[in-house]
């Protein structure tokens, strides 16, 4: 009769980190993500990416969705990747009027060397009305909101930008999704 080996613990394999090859996964237009050409409500967000040392994340993919109101749809959903100011700009519409206890936002989902996980977080527009019911922001501390609002651009009346900082004393808000 054959003796049967103890079985062992079986080990996690080591994370890998995510690198600059998500080309193939890119918003077809790889310079601006244009979601809904032609809206009345469209807007230009530009998303620029820095790491600890305040430097560009030149080879993030950035992803972004949200809830609107458009002819055949009810969603936008865009991914491109920051080029070498760490930068990436999607052309889409405003988001539409969020349920009670939610001011308008766009979801974004960021990938980027070295980190293990992709992260979380929101853009608000502090223009908004309802920022102030918002359920989720009212989680943050009052100090760290600004980190997820959106500035108007002062040369272009429909462009938004919005600073993504990965470490550091203005860090971004990142959500436990």
């Amino acid at each position: 009769m054959m003796e049967r080996a103890e079985p062992r613990a079986l080990l996690p394999s080591p994370s890998q980190t995510v690198g600059p090859f998500f080309d193939f996964c890119l918003t077809p237009d790889a310079k601006h993500g244009t979601l809904f050409p032609g809206s009345p409500s469209r807007v230009r967000i530009a998303i620029r990416v820095t790491d600890g040392a305040a430097q560009a994340v030149t080879d993030a993919v950035v992803e972004i969705w949200h809830a609107c109101d458009v002819p055949g749809g009810d969603s936008a959903f865009g991914r491109l990747g920051t080029g070498e100011d760490g930068t990436c700009e999607f052309d889409t519409v405003r988001p539409c009027d969020p349920p009670a206890g939610s001011a308008a936002h766009i979801n974004i989902c960021l990938f980027a060397r070295g980190l293990l996980r992709h992260l979380f977080t929101r853009l608000y527009f502090p223009d908004d009305p309802r920022i102030a019911e918002d359920r989720m922001l009212a989680r943050v501390p009052h100090d760290r909101r600004a980190t997820l609002l959106a500035q108007p651009d002062p040369t272009s009346a429909a462009r938004w930008v919005f600073e993504i900082r990965l470490q550091g004393p203005e860090e971004t808000v990142f959500f436990d999704v």
